[in-house]
Protein backbone atom coordinates (compact mmCIF):
# COMPACT_ATOMS: atom_id res chain seq x y z
CA UNK A 1 0.00 0.00 0.00
CA UNK A 2 2.96 2.45 0.20
CA UNK A 3 2.71 5.00 -2.48
CA UNK A 4 6.61 6.29 -1.82
CA UNK A 5 5.72 8.94 0.47
CA UNK A 6 8.21 8.69 3.47
CA UNK A 7 5.39 8.37 5.68
CA UNK A 8 4.50 5.44 8.49
CA UNK A 9 2.26 2.58 8.05
CA UNK A 10 0.67 3.50 11.13
CA UNK A 11 -0.32 7.46 9.24
CA UNK A 12 -0.83 5.45 6.32
CA UNK A 13 -3.94 3.51 7.60
CA UNK A 14 -5.06 6.26 9.23
CA UNK A 15 -5.70 7.97 6.08
CA UNK A 16 -7.38 5.17 4.40
CA UNK A 17 -9.96 5.41 7.37
CA UNK A 18 -11.07 8.12 6.74
CA UNK A 19 -12.71 7.53 3.44
CA UNK A 20 -13.26 3.42 4.63
CA UNK A 21 -15.33 4.80 7.81
CA UNK A 22 -19.38 3.54 7.55
CA UNK A 23 -19.97 6.37 9.65
CA UNK A 24 -18.91 10.15 9.39
CA UNK A 25 -16.44 10.46 12.11
CA UNK A 26 -17.70 13.62 13.42
CA UNK A 27 -21.27 15.67 13.13
CA UNK A 28 -22.52 16.18 9.81
CA UNK A 29 -23.81 19.79 8.65
CA UNK A 30 -27.23 18.82 9.51
CA UNK A 31 -26.30 17.73 12.93
CA UNK A 32 -24.06 20.94 13.17
CA UNK A 33 -27.00 23.73 12.24
CA UNK A 34 -29.41 21.92 14.62
CA UNK A 35 -26.95 22.06 17.68
CA UNK A 36 -27.24 25.41 17.12
CA UNK A 37 -31.13 25.58 17.49
CA UNK A 38 -30.91 23.26 20.62
CA UNK A 39 -28.77 25.97 22.63
CA UNK A 40 -30.60 28.98 21.40
CA UNK A 41 -33.61 27.38 22.88
CA UNK A 42 -31.81 25.97 26.14
CA UNK A 43 -30.82 29.75 26.59
CA UNK A 44 -34.28 31.05 26.61
CA UNK A 45 -35.70 28.42 28.84
CA UNK A 46 -32.86 30.00 31.16
CA UNK A 47 -34.48 32.80 31.01
CA UNK A 48 -31.75 34.59 28.71
CA UNK A 49 -34.22 35.44 26.31
CA UNK A 50 -33.72 36.49 22.32
CA UNK A 51 -30.74 38.42 22.02
CA UNK A 52 -31.35 42.34 21.78
CA UNK A 53 -29.07 44.65 19.62
CA UNK A 54 -28.49 46.55 23.17
CA UNK A 55 -26.67 43.08 23.96
CA UNK A 56 -24.64 42.65 20.98
CA UNK A 57 -23.37 46.45 21.05
CA UNK A 58 -23.31 49.40 17.95
CA UNK A 59 -20.14 48.94 15.88
CA UNK A 60 -18.24 52.23 14.92
CA UNK A 61 -18.97 51.79 11.19
CA UNK A 62 -22.38 52.55 11.43
CA UNK A 63 -22.07 55.55 13.78
CA UNK A 64 -20.61 57.71 11.25
CA UNK A 65 -20.50 58.50 7.61
CA UNK A 66 -18.64 56.17 4.92
CA UNK A 67 -16.52 56.91 1.87
CA UNK A 68 -18.32 59.16 -0.65
CA UNK A 69 -18.84 57.66 -4.29
CA UNK A 70 -16.41 60.11 -5.10
CA UNK A 71 -13.65 58.23 -2.88
CA UNK A 72 -12.64 55.80 -6.03
CA UNK A 73 -13.40 56.89 -9.38
CA UNK A 74 -11.85 53.91 -10.20
CA UNK A 75 -12.75 51.12 -7.69
CA UNK A 76 -10.41 48.71 -5.81
CA UNK A 77 -11.19 45.56 -3.70
CA UNK A 78 -11.75 46.18 0.15
CA UNK A 79 -8.76 46.37 2.61
CA UNK A 80 -9.70 43.62 4.33
CA UNK A 81 -8.99 41.11 1.19
CA UNK A 82 -5.45 42.95 0.77
CA UNK A 83 -4.05 39.31 0.69
CA UNK A 84 -5.27 38.54 -2.36
CA UNK A 85 -2.62 39.57 -4.56
CA UNK A 86 -0.10 38.32 -7.31
CA UNK A 87 3.50 36.53 -5.93
CA UNK A 88 6.25 36.17 -7.82
CA UNK A 89 9.88 34.14 -6.80
CA UNK A 90 12.38 36.17 -6.87
CA UNK A 91 15.53 33.60 -7.95
CA UNK A 92 13.02 31.77 -10.91
CA UNK A 93 14.41 34.56 -13.66
CA UNK A 94 17.64 36.08 -13.58
CA UNK A 95 15.49 39.71 -14.19
CA UNK A 96 12.20 41.01 -12.95
CA UNK A 97 11.73 42.68 -16.71
CA UNK A 98 11.49 38.64 -17.48
CA UNK A 99 9.59 37.00 -15.25
CA UNK A 100 6.20 35.69 -13.95
CA UNK A 101 4.32 36.20 -10.61
CA UNK A 102 1.32 33.80 -9.56
CA UNK A 103 -2.62 34.18 -9.29
CA UNK A 104 -3.71 33.65 -5.91
CA UNK A 105 -5.79 30.15 -6.74
CA UNK A 106 -6.33 29.51 -3.07
CA UNK A 107 -8.24 32.95 -2.57
CA UNK A 108 -10.36 32.92 -6.10
CA UNK A 109 -14.42 31.71 -6.02
CA UNK A 110 -15.91 30.84 -9.83
CA UNK A 111 -14.04 30.96 -13.34
CA UNK A 112 -13.71 34.46 -13.52
CA UNK A 113 -9.88 35.47 -12.29
CA UNK A 114 -10.23 39.19 -11.37
CA UNK A 115 -8.16 41.31 -13.98
CA UNK A 116 -5.75 42.44 -11.38
CA UNK A 117 -4.78 39.51 -9.99
CA UNK A 118 -4.08 37.31 -13.55
CA UNK A 119 -0.84 35.92 -13.68
CA UNK A 120 1.60 37.43 -15.99
CA UNK A 121 4.57 36.60 -18.00
CA UNK A 122 7.35 38.79 -19.83
CA UNK A 123 10.04 38.46 -21.94
CA UNK A 124 11.29 42.13 -21.46
CA UNK A 125 8.43 44.18 -19.66
CA UNK A 126 5.38 45.40 -19.88
CA UNK A 127 5.39 48.33 -22.63
CA UNK A 128 3.34 51.51 -22.16
CA UNK A 129 1.42 51.77 -25.84
CA UNK A 130 -1.14 54.27 -26.45
CA UNK A 131 -4.19 52.80 -28.72
CA UNK A 132 -3.82 56.18 -30.88
CA UNK A 133 -0.52 54.89 -31.95
CA UNK A 134 -0.69 51.26 -31.88
CA UNK A 135 -1.42 49.45 -35.41
CA UNK A 136 -1.96 46.33 -36.55
CA UNK A 137 -0.39 44.90 -40.03
CA UNK A 138 -1.27 41.72 -41.67
CA UNK A 139 0.53 40.76 -44.56
CA UNK A 140 2.98 38.47 -46.43
CA UNK A 141 0.85 35.32 -48.76
CA UNK A 142 -2.36 37.72 -48.80
CA UNK A 143 -4.41 39.19 -51.25
CA UNK A 144 -4.96 42.41 -49.56
CA UNK A 145 -2.26 43.01 -46.95
CA UNK A 146 -3.63 45.81 -44.28
CA UNK A 147 -2.66 47.90 -41.27
CA UNK A 148 -5.57 48.21 -39.01
CA UNK A 149 -5.74 50.96 -36.30
CA UNK A 150 -7.43 50.37 -32.82
CA UNK A 151 -10.38 52.43 -34.12
CA UNK A 152 -10.97 50.42 -37.57
CA UNK A 153 -10.01 47.26 -35.95
CA UNK A 154 -13.64 47.95 -33.25
CA UNK A 155 -15.37 48.70 -36.37
CA UNK A 156 -15.53 44.23 -36.99
CA UNK A 157 -18.27 42.66 -35.94
CA UNK A 158 -16.85 41.91 -32.07
CA UNK A 159 -17.44 38.52 -30.16
CA UNK A 160 -17.56 37.36 -26.25
CA UNK A 161 -15.93 34.31 -25.28
CA UNK A 162 -14.59 32.68 -22.06
CA UNK A 163 -11.36 31.12 -22.21
CA UNK A 164 -8.57 30.03 -19.35
CA UNK A 165 -4.44 31.16 -20.05
CA UNK A 166 -2.07 28.95 -18.94
CA UNK A 167 1.92 28.96 -19.21
CA UNK A 168 3.30 26.18 -20.09
CA UNK A 169 5.68 26.02 -17.86
CA UNK A 170 2.47 25.84 -14.66
CA UNK A 171 3.76 23.37 -12.64
CA UNK A 172 6.91 23.07 -14.40
CA UNK A 173 9.17 23.07 -11.40
CA UNK A 174 7.35 20.05 -9.80
CA UNK A 175 8.81 17.27 -12.02
CA UNK A 176 11.55 16.18 -10.01
CA UNK A 177 9.54 16.32 -6.60
CA UNK A 178 7.52 18.35 -4.87
CA UNK A 179 9.03 21.59 -4.68
CA UNK A 180 6.93 25.02 -4.08
CA UNK A 181 4.55 24.69 -0.95
CA UNK A 182 1.44 26.54 -2.65
CA UNK A 183 -0.99 26.00 -4.94
CA UNK A 184 -0.52 29.78 -6.19
CA UNK A 185 3.18 28.67 -6.83
CA UNK A 186 2.66 25.14 -8.08
CA UNK A 187 -0.56 25.62 -10.19
CA UNK A 188 -0.76 29.56 -10.87
CA UNK A 189 0.52 30.17 -13.83
CA UNK A 190 -3.16 30.28 -15.14
CA UNK A 191 -6.75 32.43 -15.31
CA UNK A 192 -9.82 32.52 -17.01
CA UNK A 193 -11.25 35.72 -18.32
CA UNK A 194 -13.90 37.10 -20.55
CA UNK A 195 -12.67 38.02 -23.64
CA UNK A 196 -14.19 40.65 -26.29
CA UNK A 197 -12.12 41.15 -29.98
CA UNK A 198 -12.50 39.99 -33.23
CA UNK A 199 -12.17 36.52 -34.58
CA UNK A 200 -8.38 35.81 -36.17
CA UNK A 201 -10.77 34.59 -39.16
CA UNK A 202 -12.58 37.43 -39.64
CA UNK A 203 -9.13 39.87 -40.73
CA UNK A 204 -7.85 36.82 -42.00
CA UNK A 205 -10.57 36.92 -45.16
CA UNK A 206 -10.96 40.10 -45.05
CA UNK A 207 -7.07 39.71 -46.24
CA UNK A 208 -7.75 36.84 -48.35
CA UNK A 209 -5.14 34.18 -47.47
CA UNK A 210 -3.26 32.78 -51.00
CA UNK A 211 -3.51 29.01 -50.88
CA UNK A 212 0.04 28.50 -49.97
CA UNK A 213 -0.30 30.22 -46.79
CA UNK A 214 0.24 27.45 -44.50
CA UNK A 215 1.38 29.48 -41.40
CA UNK A 216 1.09 32.26 -39.51
CA UNK A 217 3.45 34.29 -37.48
CA UNK A 218 2.43 36.50 -35.04
CA UNK A 219 4.63 39.65 -33.19
CA UNK A 220 4.43 41.77 -30.45
CA UNK A 221 5.29 45.41 -29.88
CA UNK A 222 7.32 44.66 -26.15
CA UNK A 223 11.14 45.11 -26.20
CA UNK A 224 11.86 41.59 -26.74
CA UNK A 225 9.50 41.85 -30.15
CA UNK A 226 8.02 38.73 -29.14
CA UNK A 227 7.46 36.04 -32.43
CA UNK A 228 5.45 32.86 -32.71
CA UNK A 229 4.09 30.71 -35.00
CA UNK A 230 0.73 28.83 -35.72
CA UNK A 231 -1.00 26.53 -38.09
CA UNK A 232 -2.87 28.37 -40.03
CA UNK A 233 -5.81 25.87 -39.75
CA UNK A 234 -6.05 27.04 -35.97
CA UNK A 235 -5.81 30.64 -36.22
CA UNK A 236 -8.88 30.16 -38.69
CA UNK A 237 -10.33 28.09 -36.14
CA UNK A 238 -11.34 29.79 -33.06
CA UNK A 239 -8.24 32.16 -32.10
CA UNK A 240 -9.31 36.07 -31.50
CA UNK A 241 -7.77 39.26 -32.06
CA UNK A 242 -9.00 40.60 -28.35
CA UNK A 243 -8.86 44.78 -27.11
CA UNK A 244 -11.33 43.65 -23.65
CA UNK A 245 -11.27 40.94 -20.78
CA UNK A 246 -13.79 40.88 -18.00
CA UNK A 247 -15.56 44.07 -19.51
CA UNK A 248 -13.03 46.36 -19.74
CA UNK A 249 -9.90 46.87 -22.20
CA UNK A 250 -6.75 44.83 -21.54
CA UNK A 251 -4.39 45.75 -18.86
CA UNK A 252 -1.47 46.42 -19.86
CA UNK A 253 0.51 43.94 -18.38
CA UNK A 254 -2.14 41.61 -20.33
CA UNK A 255 -0.89 42.86 -23.23
CA UNK A 256 -2.71 46.62 -23.67
CA UNK A 257 -4.11 47.75 -26.19
CA UNK A 258 -4.48 44.27 -28.40
CA UNK A 259 -3.53 40.86 -27.71
CA UNK A 260 -4.05 37.24 -29.50
CA UNK A 261 -6.03 34.63 -27.84
CA UNK A 262 -5.24 31.16 -28.59
CA UNK A 263 -7.77 28.60 -26.80
CA UNK A 264 -6.45 25.55 -25.66
CA UNK A 265 -3.35 26.18 -26.75
CA UNK A 266 -0.42 27.17 -24.63
CA UNK A 267 0.45 30.79 -22.77
CA UNK A 268 3.44 31.58 -25.16
CA UNK A 269 1.80 31.82 -28.30
CA UNK A 270 -1.02 34.13 -27.70
CA UNK A 271 0.96 36.72 -28.30
CA UNK A 272 0.79 40.31 -26.95
CA UNK A 273 1.12 43.93 -27.91
CA UNK A 274 0.47 42.12 -31.16
CA UNK A 275 1.30 44.49 -33.86
CA UNK A 276 2.11 42.15 -36.62
CA UNK A 277 0.83 38.69 -38.63
CA UNK A 278 2.65 37.84 -41.04
CA UNK A 279 1.40 34.49 -43.22
CA UNK A 280 3.91 32.16 -44.63
CA UNK A 281 4.77 28.66 -46.16
CA UNK A 282 5.67 27.41 -42.81
CA UNK A 283 7.06 28.19 -39.20
CA UNK A 284 9.67 30.76 -38.31
CA UNK A 285 12.38 28.28 -36.84
CA UNK A 286 15.38 30.93 -36.61
CA UNK A 287 13.29 34.52 -35.92
CA UNK A 288 11.36 32.94 -32.62
CA UNK A 289 12.47 31.09 -29.56
CA UNK A 290 10.76 28.02 -30.55
CA UNK A 291 14.08 25.98 -28.31
CA UNK A 292 12.91 27.30 -25.23
CA UNK A 293 9.22 25.65 -25.62
CA UNK A 294 10.20 22.22 -26.50
CA UNK A 295 9.83 19.00 -23.99
CA UNK A 296 12.60 17.21 -23.65
CA UNK A 297 11.96 13.32 -23.55
CA UNK A 298 14.17 10.36 -21.78
CA UNK A 299 15.79 9.72 -25.36
CA UNK A 300 16.72 12.68 -25.85
CA UNK A 301 14.35 13.98 -28.69
CA UNK A 302 12.64 16.94 -28.11
CA UNK A 303 8.87 17.51 -28.66
CA UNK A 304 8.61 20.10 -30.87
CA UNK A 305 4.78 22.21 -31.46
CA UNK A 306 3.45 20.58 -28.11
CA UNK A 307 0.79 23.46 -28.43
CA UNK A 308 -2.18 21.73 -26.25
CA UNK A 309 -2.99 21.86 -22.76
CA UNK A 310 -3.80 18.80 -21.78
CA UNK A 311 -6.26 18.27 -18.99
CA UNK A 312 -5.65 19.14 -15.70
CA UNK A 313 -7.02 19.73 -12.21
CA UNK A 314 -5.91 21.00 -8.37
CA UNK A 315 -7.76 21.20 -4.97
CA UNK A 316 -7.57 25.10 -3.92
CA UNK A 317 -9.08 24.70 -0.54
CA UNK A 318 -7.47 22.73 1.60
CA UNK A 319 -4.54 23.18 -0.02
CA UNK A 320 -0.94 24.82 2.04
CA UNK A 321 -2.13 28.21 1.60
CA UNK A 322 -5.84 27.40 3.15
CA UNK A 323 -5.47 25.01 6.00
CA UNK A 324 -8.53 23.56 7.68
CA UNK A 325 -10.04 25.67 10.42
CA UNK A 326 -12.56 23.34 11.82
CA UNK A 327 -13.30 19.67 12.34
CA UNK A 328 -16.30 18.48 11.12
CA UNK A 329 -18.61 19.58 7.80
CA UNK A 330 -16.08 20.85 5.39
CA UNK A 331 -16.14 21.48 1.35
CA UNK A 332 -13.52 20.85 -0.50
CA UNK A 333 -12.80 23.25 -3.55
CA UNK A 334 -11.20 22.76 -6.68
CA UNK A 335 -10.14 24.03 -10.27
CA UNK A 336 -10.32 21.60 -13.86
CA UNK A 337 -9.93 22.35 -17.11
CA UNK A 338 -8.35 20.65 -20.57
CA UNK A 339 -7.60 22.32 -24.07
CA UNK A 340 -9.59 19.29 -25.71
CA UNK A 341 -13.01 21.06 -24.61
CA UNK A 342 -15.18 20.63 -22.00
CA UNK A 343 -14.61 18.96 -18.61
CA UNK A 344 -17.02 16.14 -17.90
CA UNK A 345 -15.81 14.87 -14.28
CA UNK A 346 -13.47 15.39 -11.63
CA UNK A 347 -13.37 12.89 -9.39
CA UNK A 348 -11.43 13.72 -5.79
CA UNK A 349 -9.70 11.11 -3.11
CA UNK A 350 -8.80 11.70 0.56
CA UNK A 351 -6.33 9.14 0.65
CA UNK A 352 -3.62 9.46 -2.36
CA UNK A 353 -5.66 7.67 -4.98
CA UNK A 354 -7.07 4.61 -3.53
CA UNK A 355 -10.98 5.53 -3.33
CA UNK A 356 -11.89 8.10 -5.77
CA UNK A 357 -15.58 9.64 -5.35
CA UNK A 358 -16.91 12.38 -8.32
CA UNK A 359 -17.03 15.43 -7.28
CA UNK A 360 -20.13 18.43 -7.98
CA UNK A 361 -19.33 20.42 -10.98
CA UNK A 362 -20.30 24.20 -10.32
CA UNK A 363 -21.97 26.06 -13.88
CA UNK A 364 -21.47 27.52 -15.87
CA UNK A 365 -19.89 24.25 -17.47
CA UNK A 366 -18.18 26.16 -20.98
CA UNK A 367 -15.37 24.80 -23.51
CA UNK A 368 -11.77 25.48 -22.78
CA UNK A 369 -12.52 27.10 -19.53
CA UNK A 370 -12.16 26.96 -15.50
CA UNK A 371 -14.32 24.26 -14.00
CA UNK A 372 -15.16 24.74 -10.66
CA UNK A 373 -15.67 21.47 -8.67
CA UNK A 374 -16.55 21.03 -5.06
CA UNK A 375 -16.83 18.00 -2.68
CA UNK A 376 -18.58 18.14 0.52
CA UNK A 377 -16.72 15.75 3.58
CA UNK A 378 -16.40 15.36 7.26
CA UNK A 379 -13.06 15.50 8.63
CA UNK A 380 -12.39 14.06 12.08
CA UNK A 381 -8.82 15.46 12.18
CA UNK A 382 -6.86 11.91 10.74
CA UNK A 383 -4.47 12.83 8.05
CA UNK A 384 -5.49 12.83 4.65
CA UNK A 385 -3.77 12.53 1.05
CA UNK A 386 -5.86 15.14 -1.42
CA UNK A 387 -6.53 14.40 -5.23
CA UNK A 388 -8.23 15.26 -7.80
CA UNK A 389 -8.21 13.80 -11.45
CA UNK A 390 -10.02 15.40 -14.47
CA UNK A 391 -11.50 13.32 -17.35
CA UNK A 392 -12.71 15.37 -20.59
CA UNK A 393 -14.71 14.93 -23.35
CA UNK A 394 -11.79 13.12 -25.18
CA UNK A 395 -11.88 10.83 -22.84
CA UNK A 396 -8.56 11.63 -21.56
CA UNK A 397 -7.94 10.92 -18.07
CA UNK A 398 -5.42 13.57 -15.95
CA UNK A 399 -2.80 10.77 -15.23
CA UNK A 400 -0.49 9.99 -12.14
CA UNK A 401 2.85 11.71 -11.74
CA UNK A 402 4.29 7.83 -12.57
CA UNK A 403 1.98 7.84 -15.50
CA UNK A 404 3.55 10.92 -17.10
CA UNK A 405 7.11 10.25 -16.24
CA UNK A 406 7.27 6.62 -17.64
CA UNK A 407 6.59 8.43 -20.85
CA UNK A 408 8.34 12.15 -20.62
CA UNK A 409 10.82 11.68 -18.11
CA UNK A 410 11.47 14.38 -16.39
CA UNK A 411 14.00 16.20 -18.58
CA UNK A 412 11.65 19.11 -19.36
CA UNK A 413 9.55 22.11 -17.67
CA UNK A 414 6.59 21.89 -19.61
CA UNK A 415 3.27 20.26 -20.10
CA UNK A 416 3.11 19.05 -16.33
CA UNK A 417 -0.66 17.80 -15.91
CA UNK A 418 0.28 14.99 -13.40
CA UNK A 419 -2.27 14.77 -10.55
CA UNK A 420 -1.56 17.14 -7.12
CA UNK A 421 -1.26 15.86 -4.16
CA UNK A 422 -1.84 17.97 -0.70
CA UNK A 423 -0.87 16.13 2.84
CA UNK A 424 -2.88 17.37 5.30
CA UNK A 425 -1.99 17.26 8.93
CA UNK A 426 -3.79 16.59 12.46
CA UNK A 427 -3.94 20.14 12.75
CA UNK A 428 -5.64 20.76 9.32
CA UNK A 429 -2.06 22.19 7.84
CA UNK A 430 -1.39 21.15 4.33
CA UNK A 431 1.77 20.43 2.70
CA UNK A 432 2.88 19.27 -0.85
CA UNK A 433 3.93 16.08 -1.21
CA UNK A 434 4.82 13.58 -4.10
CA UNK A 435 2.52 9.88 -4.44
CA UNK A 436 3.88 7.73 -7.32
Amino acid sequence: MAKGLGASDQMLGRVVRVTDAAAPAGPSRRQLIAGGGVLAAAAVALGAGPARPQDIGIADHTRHLGTSVDEYPYGVPSPHEAQVIRRSVPWLTATRESSINFTPLHELEGIVTPSGVCFERHHAGAPDIGPAEHRLMIHGLVERPLVLTMAELRRFPPVTRFYFLECAANSGMEWRGAQLNGVQFTHGMIHCVQYAGVPLRTLLEECGVKPAGKWLLAEGADAAAMTRSLPIEKALDDCLVAYTMNGERLRREQGYPLRLVVPGWEGNVWVKWLRRLEIGDQPWYQREETSKYTDLMPDGRARQFSWLMEPKSVIVNPSPQAPLTARGANVLRGFAWTGNGLVKRVDVSLDGGINWTPARLEGPLLPKCLTQFYHDFVWNGEPMLLQSRVIDETGYVQPTYQQLIDIRGVNSVYHNHAIQTWLVNEAGGAENVRVS
